[in-house]
């Protein structure tokens, strides 16, 4: 068995477990999967992700490192930056599990359609002990993309203001923080819009996954030049071939869709970023 197929196995063998011990424990009332695993995407370096909807009455004393604890040893447990438990099992497997109240946690659900897709929804569904938790789950079972005019324009929007600061802070000399803002807020918007344009959102919530194998060569080879070492002129080179981008992919979107443009503030935009230093 090659190493992938192994880590494939194991990850079958979690899940399994997980859903041995959450109908063994009645402080559960569903669990859902979410993540690579349920869209058949899973390889060797897949996460376990899960909702543990805990009854409202036991969240409070709901010990969730100590209930993953039975799937396998863990080395690490804390409550990340989002408020999700995060744990890294013996075998280096990252997971991470929310846990939620049952009552409006599962409600909850129905309000993901366009940004979360279960194809097989059942198979999601881990535990359900009153039902609720798979009528809500086999609403997310279509694939609905992001409704393109309104979606172009905030994303349009987005990167016009971004970019503006990303223009103020490379005028003020502080190159790290410009190198993370082009990087971590310009570039994913970036690319959410390159995705709406190409019609390939299935990977919208995190757009640079499987970039290589869902966007065209001229797309990947215009996000190359967007990208940057932490160097003053590099990065400003980068800042600018981004913001060139930014404005082809908003004006193919006005093209297409009629959003707006605000043309004189792209332009003084344009020249903040080509000023001499």
């Amino acid at each position: 068995m090659s190493v992938h197929s192994a880590r494939r196995s194991a990850l079958d063998d979690r899940i399994a477990r997980l859903r041995e011990l959450a109908h063994a424990d009645t402080r559960l009332e569903g669990v859902l999967l979410y993540g690579s695993w349920t869209v058949g995407e899973a390889d060797a370096h897949s996460d376990i992700e899960a909702y543990l909807y805990v009854q409202d009455d036991h969240l409070a004393d709901f010990d969730g490192p100590a209930f993953l604890a039975q799937l396998a040893p863990l080395q690490l447990a804390y409550t990340n930056m989002y408020g999700i438990l995060a744990v890294v099992f013996d075998d280096l497997m990252r997971g991470e599990f929310h846990l939620t109240a049952a009552g409006p946690g599962i409600d909850e659900v129905p309000t993901w359609q366009g940004t979360v897709h279960l194809p097989r929804p059942d198979d999601a569904v881990l535990l359900d002990r009153t039902g609720r938790l798979t009528r809500a789950a086999r609403q997310l079972a279509a694939f609905q993309p992001p409704e393109p005019v309104t979606t172009a324009q905030q994303l349009t929007d987005e990167l016009t203001n971004w970019t503006l600061m990303l223009a103020h802070v490379l005028a003020r000399g502080e190159i790290a923080r410009a190198h993370a803002l082009l990087h971590g807020v310009v570039a994913p918007q970036q690319l959410q819009l390159c995705r709406l344009l190409r019609g390939s959102t299935a990977h919208w919530l995190t757009p640079s996954r499987a970039l290589e194998q869902d966007l065209p060569e001229a797309d990947r080879q215009r996000y190359v030049t967007t990208t940057a070492v932490v160097r003053d002129g590099d990065v400003r080179t980068a800042a600018r071939n981004s913001w060139r981008w930014s404005r082809d992919l908003a004006s193919e979107a006005a093209d297409r869709w009629g959003t707006r443009l605000p043309h004189k503030l792209h332009d003084r935009i344009s020249d903040h970023l080509n000023a001499p230093r």
